[in-house]
């Protein structure tokens, strides 16, 4: 008889406030996110703290009544760690974890913990481990001060190393060996990359947990993992796929997030080399996500910054299986008509007006509706780059629709 695995969430409590460039409502977001991120990473959230503030506390983040109200809770609740929605820097980290005794967390330390999870290839770990010693870094001093020997005093003067520096030493050689690493292993991809040939390539990219890896496995036939939590693909996957009878490459990329930490950016840049290198662009958005338009937002962000902005892009926007709006009854004239409480048709019209008829979709990839149209649109957007960059080519891949009545006629 097979036992039964018990997994034991650690109990937790989060905390976010609310400033001038941060709404309640914003923060409500973010909290359900961090929510999302701690139950990813094995966390069960038992509370949430939040404060409205002009800007955040330069000690403690938070105020030091709210601070104290956290530790109370913490200790009568029997909670094993606190998570900040923002970067804490050094200096608050150290400050909170005097005044509350448990594991003491922010949003970047939880996403690399995941990241740290998730990494399934050498070239994923060295990555996460990279962005894990530069986050580490600047926080040594508060993991060390028990060994710290810079305190004066007989015996005490003169020359010396400390353990704080000592480590800080090898932290900066581990960083140094790290980047080595990398560059040798970039180098590899680069020289696979090169030996693909001339065939189209095509890289999804969107926010995590959008359904990348169920729409990759839709369409390439191909066995990626899947799951319903946040970076669940963090390998960069490449598949060769054919519709009708033209071939095409085509990569799931490590998803994005909003407040992403730019040590994860810039360790990741290689891995986003697929998306720089491709040909176009499918941008795959979860629709019925109430905040997917922030989403898009976050994407064209780092788009932006890794310069992969001005690509050929489709949106295929995905869930269109669950996506709910908010309903107004007829006798209710107070509530105000928002986004919210658009209908698909409406957000249709609105797409494909902002990008291009051409250059929206609106599927499902887990029930597979209008997958024929994607299919549709994917084939010419490749066939067109493919005659571009080779124009004898051209008898070779007809119109979808012609290549469908062809394979009728066979």
């Amino acid at each position: 008889m097979l036992e039964k695995e018990v997994i034991n969430f650690e109990r937790t409590v989060i905390v976010g406030i609310v400033t001038q460039s941060q709404s309640e409502e914003k923060l409500n977001e973010y909290l359900d996110e961090l929510e999302f991120l701690t139950f990813t990473a094995g966390g069960e959230v038992i509370k949430r703290f939040s404060q409205k503030m002009e800007r955040p506390n330069p000690k403690t983040f938070v105020g030091t009544g709210k601070i104290d109200e956290i530790n109370l809770f913490v200790v009568e609740n029997k909670i094993s760690t606190v998570i900040f929605d923002d970067e804490l820097t050094p200096s608050q980290q150290k400050n909170i974890s005097r005044i509350i005794d448990c594991k003491i967390l922010d949003r970047t330390n939880l996403i690399l913990d995941i990241f740290a999870q998730r990494a399934e290839t050498s070239y994923a770990r060295t990555q996460v481990e990279l962005a894990q010693c530069q986050y580490l870094l600047p926080r040594l001093s508060g993991l060390w001060t028990h060994l710290e020997r810079q305190k004066g005093g007989i015996g005490m003067r003169g020359p010396g190393e400390t353990e704080i520096e000592t480590d800080r030493r090898i932290v900066r050689d581990r960083i140094s060996l790290l980047k080595e690493k990398i560059k040798t292993i970039d180098k590899q991809m680069g020289v696979q990359r090169s030996n693909r040939g001339a065939m189209v390539r095509v890289a999804l990219v969107g926010y995590t947990n959008v359904g990348k890896s169920t729409l990759m496995n839709a369409i390439g036939k191909s066995d990626v993992f899947v799951e319903n939590k946040l970076f669940a693909t963090l390998d960069t996957t490449v598949r060769k796929v054919v519709i009708k009878n033209l071939p095409f490459l085509l990569s799931d990329t490590v998803g994005f997030i909003r407040k992403l930490p730019t040590q994860l950016v810039d360790s990741f840049k290689s891995t986003l080399d697929e998306v720089r290198e491709a040909d176009l662009l499918l941008h795959v958005v979860d629709i019925s996500h109430p905040d997917f338009e922030d989403h898009i937002e976050s994407v064209n962000k780092i788009l932006q910054e890794i310069k992969s902005n001005d690509k050929p892009t489709i949106m295929v926007f995905n869930k269109i299986d669950t996506y709910k709006h908010l309903t107004i009854d007829e006798d209710d004239l107070i509530t105000e008509r928002t986004r919210k409480h658009y209908t698909l048709g409406e957000w249709k019209q609105t797409w494909m007006s902002n990008v291009g008829e051409d250059k929206a979709l609106f599927i499902s990839a887990r029930n597979k509706e209008n997958f024929e149209e994607f299919r549709e649109r994917v084939y010419e957007a490749v066939r067109q780059i493919h005659i571009t960059r080779f124009p004898y080519n051209n008898f070779l891949y007809p119109d979808y629709k012609d290549a469908v009545e062809k394979e009728d006629e066979e």
